[in-house]
Order: C-alpha cells, then sequence, then structure tokens
C-alpha cells in the first residue's frame, strides 16, 4: 500500500474526543494491550496528529502520528499497527517468520507467498482467513511487515504451503516507514519455544494419514524440506545463511550478534576512514568538522545504511573526532571560538592505508539502483499574466478575451502591433506613444484620463503588466503543467526563539515546489546532527513546515540550491545564515 509515494491531505493536531475515541479503538482492535500500554501508545497530552492521505493507487488512510512517527493506520475503518508500534509491543499479533532476502521483494509491494516462510518447531501459529498478522526475519523477533491472511493456519498447511499467504500491507522501509524518524528494526531475541504441540492441527486433519504426515513433514525442520523452501524463495540453505555476511546480524544466536550501539560504532568509524581515503585532500584543510561530517562522512554511509552518531557511543562528532586524535588520525583544533577544524591527516596511518572500500556485489548492486528513489528535479515555473474584464477591449483585436493566459513577451508583441496598427506613435518623438480611449481607460487612473496624453514606451509596457492578473505555470518534470492564480509563494526559510531560549530553523512552502516536508526533514536531520520535525504550518490549509533546532540556513543553502538546483529568486531566508566564525 505504501510501496510508492503516497499523497497528503490535511495533517491537524487530534482532538480530545478523537483521542478518547481512538483509545477505545485501539482497546477494541487489539483486546491484548492493556489499559497502561494503550495510554502509552496514545498518550493523553503528547502531541497527536491525524494525518489523512491517498495511497498511490487512490486508496483513503488516515494515519496517527506520536512523537513524528505514524503510530497507526485506518483503512476502511479498519485499524492496524505500524511497524514502529510493534517494534515496541512485538506481540500483538500472531508472527510469522520469513528469510531476510524476501524483505527487498515486500517493501517493493509483494504479498509473502507462503513457500517464503520459515516454519517453526512448535508450528506456524493459528490464524483464520482475514487476521491481521506481523511478519519477521528469521532470527529476529521485531516485526518487519504487517499484513492480511490470505488463508487459514489448516488452509497453509493442507495447501503444502503453496500460493499466496498473506496480503501485505505496510513495511519496513516502505514511505509509511519513511515519514517517521527511520530508525531500523531493534534487535530482539526469538521466543524460547516449547517442543510441538500438534494437536490443533492433527484434530482437522487426524481423519486423513496422507495429511498427518505432509503436517509431520512441515513442522520439522529437515534440511531436505528446508532447501525446498529455499529453492522456491530462490535463497540460500539455512547453514549457508548463517554464514552470509549480509545475514550475520540476524544471527538466532545473541552472543553471535553485535547490539546496535556496537554497530553504528562500526558504521562511523568505516564512513570516517571512507571519507578520509576517498574524499578530502590536503588542499581542503582546515576542514569545518561540521562540513566534514555533512558533505564527506555522510555520502561514504552504505547503501540502506542509516548514519547517526546519537546512536553510537560516541553520542556527538567532537568526542569520536577526539578519539581518532587521540589515535593520531587527525588534528582537531578550534580555530575560532566553538568551531572546530580538521587541520592535518595522516594519510599514511595504518587504518587508513589498510582500509578496504567493500564493493557492492552486481546482484546488489542491480537492486539498490532498481529500488532507490528518483532523484529530484526542480520544476520549470514561469510568470504568466492573465487578462481581466477590464482589459478585454486592448487584447481583443489580437484574438484575446478575458481569461486569456499570455507570456510577458506575448503581451509586449501585441501592445506593440495594436499601437502601430492604430497609427497612435508620436509623430515627433518616436519613443512616445499616444493614448487613444481603449488605452486610457485600460491604463490610466481616474485622476490622470485628462491630464495624460502621451506615455513613453516603457512605461506604457510596464503599465499594461501590472493592470494585468499575475498567474504562474508550474511544470514538474513528465506532468502536465499546472496554471495557478497570483505568485508563487517562496520557500520561506526563519529563524525562530523557542521558550528553552534555543535557535530552531523553519522551512516553509516546500510542497509548491514539489518537495515532500518529511523527507526533506530526515536529510536535514542526518546532516546536521539535530532533532528535526514536521509541522502543520500556522494560517496555511493543507500545508506542512520542517522545523530543525539550531540555525541550519547554510545545510538548507546547500541542499536547495546545490543539490536540488533550485533558483535562489524562489527561495527566500538565506541571508540568516550563521556568519563564519559564528557558534549556531
Amino acid at each position: 500500500m505504501f510501496a510508492k509515494a503516497f499523497r497528503v491531505k490535511s495533517n491537524t493536531a487530534i482532538k480530545g474526543s478523537d483521542r478518547r475515541k481512538l483509545r477505545a479503538d485501539v482497546m477494541a482492535a487489539f483486546p491484548t494491550l492493556g489499559t497502561d500500554q494503550v495510554s502509552v501508545l496514545v498518550p493523553g497530552k503528547e502531541e497527536l496528529n491525524i494525518v489523512k492521505l491517498y495511497a498511490h493507487r487512490g486508496d483513503a488512510v488516515t494515519v496517527y502520528v506520536s512523537g513524528g512517527n505514524p503510530i497507526l493506520f485506518e483503512v476502511e475503518k479498519n485499524l492496524y499497527p505500524t511497524v514502529y508500534t510493534l517494534w515496541s509491543y512485538p506481540d500483538l499479533l500472531p508472527a510469522f517468520t520469513t528469510w531476510p532476502p524476501v524483505l527487498e521483494k515486500l517493501v517493493g509491494g509483494a504479498d509473502l507467498m507462503l513457500p517464503g516462510l520459515v516454519v517453526p518447531p512448535a508450528g506456524l501459529p493459528q490464524v483464520q482467513k482475514g487476521d491481521l498478522c506481523a511478519i519477521a526475519l528469521l532470527g529476529n523477533r521485531a516485526p518487519v511487515a504487517v499484513g492480511v491472511a490470505a488463508m487459514s493456519t489448516a488452509e497453509m498447511l493442507t495447501s503444502g504451503l503453496k500460493g499466496r499467504g498473506f496480503s501485505v500491507l505496510h513495511t519496513y522501509q516502505d514511505h509509511l516507514w519513511r515519514s517517521g524518524d527511520k530508525s531500523s528494526p531493534p534487535s530482539l531475541a526469538p521466543l524460547a519455544l516449547d517442543p510441538p504441540d500438534l494437536s490443533e492441527e492433527k484434530e482437522s486433519v487426524q481423519a486423513d494419514p496422507a495429511l498427518q504426515g505432509d503436517l509431520r513433514r512441515l513442522t520439522l525442520e529437515g534440511e531436505e524440506e528446508n532447501g525446498e523452501v529455499q529453492r522456491m524463495c530462490g535463497e540460500k540453505s539455512l547453514s549457508e545463511a548463517s554464514e552470509d555476511p549480509s545475514v550475520r546480524g540476524l544471527n538466532p544466536d545473541p552472543t553471535d550478534s553485535k547490539t546496535l550501539q556496537e554497530q553504528m560504532d562500526e558504521l562511523v568509524q568505516r564512513c570516517f576512514l571512507h571519507a578520509l581515503k576517498c574524499q578530502v585532500r590536503k588542499a581542503d584543510l582546515p576542514l569545518l568538522t561540521s562540513t566534514f561530517l555533512g558533505s564527506h562522512m555522510l555520502s561514504c554511509c552504505p547503501e540502506g545504511r542509516q548514519l547517526d552518531i546519537k546512536k553510537s557511543s560516541y553520542k556527538k562528532l567532537s568526542k569520536f573526532l577526539q578519539h581518532m586524535q587521540q589515535e593520531q588520525i587527525i588534528q582537531v583544533k578550534e580555530l575560532s571560538k566553538g568551531v572546530e577544524s580538521i587541520v592535518a591527516v595522516d594519510w599514511k596511518h595504518p587504518r587508513i592505508t589498510s582500509f578496504v572500500i567493500a564493493e557492492p556485489s552486481p546482484t546488489s548492486q542491480t537492486i539498490q539502483e532498481g529500488s532507490r528513489e528518483q532523484p529530484y528535479h526542480p520544476p520549470d515555473i514561469k510568470s504568466l499574466y492573465c487578462v481581466p474584464a477590464s482589459m478585454t477591449l486592448l487584447f481583443q483585436e489580437s484574438g484575446h478575451k478575458k481569461g486569456s493566459i499570455l507570456e510577458g513577451g506575448e503581451v509586449r508583441t501585441i501592445i506593440i502591433n495594436y499601437v502601430k496598427r492604430n497609427d497612435l506613435v508620436d509623430a515627433d518623438n518616436k519613443n512616445l506613444v499616444k493614448l487613444d480611449p481603449i488605452l486610457c481607460d485600460c491604463i490610466l487612473e481616474k485622476n490622470e484620463q485628462h491630464t495624460v496624453m502621451k506615455l513613453p514606451w516603457d512605461s506604457l509596457l510596464t503599465r499594461c503588466l501590472e493592470k494585468l492578473q499575475p498567474v504562474y505555470q508550474v511544470t514538474f518534470p513528465g506532468q502536465e503543467p499546472i496554471v495557478k492564480k497570483g505568485r508563487i509563494c517562496p520557500i520561506d526559510i526563519t529563524l525562530a526563539q523557542r521558550a528553552s531560549n534555543k535557535k530552531v530553523t523553519v522551512v516553509r512552502n516546500l510542497e509548491a515546489y514539489g518537495l515532500d516536508p518529511c523527507s526533506v526533514a530526515a536529510i536535514l536531520q542526518q546532516r546536521c546532527q539535530a532533532s528535526a520535525t514536521v509541522t502543520p504550518a500556522p494560517g496555511a490549509k493543507d500545508s506542512l513546515q520542517v522545523q530543525i533546532q539550531g540555525n541550519q540556513v547554510h545545510h538548507l543553502s546547500r541542499l536547495l540550491l546545490e543539490e536540488y538546483q533550485l533558483p535562489r529568486k524562489h527561495i527566500q531566508g538565506l541571508e540568516k545564515a550563521p556568519k563564519p566564525g559564528k557558534k549556531k
């Protein structure tokens, strides 16, 4: 449902009555949740928003957002949890397990087929057709998808685990997940399972010995059956998968897996060494540490991973760089008050010389290229003019009427032709135009009607353009042009002071230029290493604003002007960037 980008219709703060109703709906839909758990999921006082949107296939969806993350979504009065909620309550739904490589297909919009299931020793969870289910990956209990069972457990077993098992509605890494903080699933060890209790399954098939044999074959972890399931999924056997580096982080044995913090520590160091070895040159020094992070380290982050120093043991960039300085890889100095720079790098240091950049496999590269979002291309924006009723007499000779849309060049051509056709050029001074009754009525003010008889060419043309109604045309790549009245609002960047006396950068009107505020907020949060939130823009219907902690105008300038290639004239507030050497 959210494999492709959706369109937001509205984003509003929830009312008290709606909040109470939502709690009641959650308790009815998920009776296993206790009252305290429901109060945590649907908080009483914290900010909670209702986002109404249209999925790419036209489905009307209501999303409930708490703390910046979508927690629940509603389709046709049915309530579903998101993966963010399931990571806090992993046992909320009956969970089925699949192989890690299958996730790529689910994110792309595929349903989960039964041959892709991993059958645990205790057998499959008992569900009926239409039941809501969670889908997890082998070795980690944290769900990565939410779906609806296409058949009951008994029917799955009777079919020999063939056919479509689950209609997938939402997954980790889809666009609904991207609208949140884009965090990764937590590492949750699989539950210690009891020996198989097949009494229920046996009751449903006890009359048929052949089905009983199929049941035993499906619930036992025989190498032959595992191999068959894997071949149907096009994946490795269990023993091969456990040795595959791409699956190692999902090993069922907790002693063999690293914590999320340890994994982030490794990623921070890897991006650091990669940036020094491949991107930074001696001529770049001294290099602001913030620039080193935003322009070099982040660009070295592997595809599908998100660098977040706050989730590492270092917590701050300055602390991490101090560690690297202690290893004598770099030298950091405070060249101006409160602003640190890298002033020296030992490119002969063993950690840099021995660092090897892992090349992605051709298969992995193909998958990544196919799943990557289309790059942003700025729209073509034209200022146009609409003929009002008061100007129709001037333009009707050229075949135009009230409401006709014209470019500035067309307006000038029409006026020049009108003047020449009616012999209005002053005989004594070719730079002046005599005003006939139509021109007088169209462009002169009432107090000028009897005093102004002639106008210079430039004044005549300027007045004509001012009397026309402004409109603009926006054309996005591959789409039909959109014409709107008025002038396009520029992207507005402002600085605000919050009650805590901290500065925040606020950005509005991104949607007019085809930019998703949630995506922009996620990029800025990563590059600035500062908190970023998306809230309804005050006084603007169905419009969102991005708010980032600190003065981040410099990062915004680079993103909008250099990467998105938006014209500077459509952005206001860039002059608010902090001056060099001034603390943000």
